[in-house]
């Protein structure tokens, strides 16, 4: 087996514990590589997702995160690391586009909202002009979204764009289907749709913001690990052919207990039908 192919399908909890690895964490956040490394593991255990991709991109995905310094807990919804094509990639939220843009010390203020029905009291699309008065909410239906600026030289922009808008730019451009955080939370990459937009087109750019909209949603750059390397852990014996092979037998055993689970509930399913 090619030794590449061998490192990306051991397990990240694995792989966190390379020198390499931990070393790449360290150049970045330095002493904060222990709690950075702990926060990868317990993503990819709470996304199975995550754990049958390339689990190389998976730290190459985190790595974006940590070179923006941003958090990558999948709650706060700075970065979120998503599987796609068998790969994770990393797709960085409104609230990561927010704490660049800050940083770049040139914004007094930044907000994006979610509009619900009554709220939208004008909206000219030409000038882009929008009235909003929360106040007048009618339902909790949501039909759109504003994106707003102020600099500190005193230039503001607003932006709004519909429910359809944003449904439309979903279906084009999300890569994950169901997996991504367009199923789980719409919003928050509504919100990160507009106020992306509104940075590229209207806002300056720092470096990091910059740096962010290139790697957003990208495909993640390599990991620099040697692949030659037969015992990259630092507290274990086993060789990456040793950890593979156990991993692929975990796999097999789980898909056999799967396969049992699913016929029992069939099973069930079947003996009830016959009480009916």
């Amino acid at each position: 087996m090619n030794q590449q192919n061998a490192l990306s399908r051991v397990p990240v909890k694995q792989l966190v514990k390379n020198t390499q690895v931990k070393n790449m964490i360290a150049n970045v956040l330095h002493d904060r590589e222990p709690q950075f490394a702990t926060s990868i593991v317990s993503i990819v255990n709470s996304n199975r997702s995550l754990a049958n991709v390339d689990q190389l991109s998976v730290i190459q995905s985190a790595m974006v995160a940590a070179t923006l310094d941003l958090p990558i807990d999948q709650n706060l919804g700075y970065v979120w690391l998503v599987p796609y094509k068998g790969k994770a990639q990393a797709q960085i939220g409104y609230k990561g586009y927010i704490q660049l843009a800050q940083r770049s010390g040139q914004y007094k203020a930044m907000n994006a909202v979610t509009v619900y029905e009554g709220e939208l009291t004008s909206w000219n699309p030409l000038t882009e002009e929008v009235g909003y008065d929360p106040t007048k909410r009618k339902s909790d239906t949501a039909i759109g979204y504003i994106g707003y600026f102020k600099l500190l030289n005193g230039f503001e922009k607003t932006v709004y764009w519909t429910r359809e808008q944003i449904e439309a730019h979903r279906d084009r451009f999300s890569k994950a289907g169901g997996k991504s955080p367009w199923a789980t939370d719409f919003d928050a990459m509504a919100l990160k749709t507009v106020l992306k937009s509104l940075l590229t087109k209207w806002g300056p750019m720092s470096t990091q913001l910059a740096e962010a909209v290139a790697k957003d949603e990208a495909d993640p750059e390599p990991v620099n690990i040697d692949a030659d390397e037969v015992e990259i852990f630092d507290d274990t014996s086993e060789t990456t052919e040793d950890i593979v092979k156990g991993f692929e037998e975990a796999q097999k055993r789980k898909s056999v207990e799967d396969g049992k689970e699913n016929n029992t509930q069939s099973d069930k399913e079947t003996q009830q039908g016959e009480l009916l």
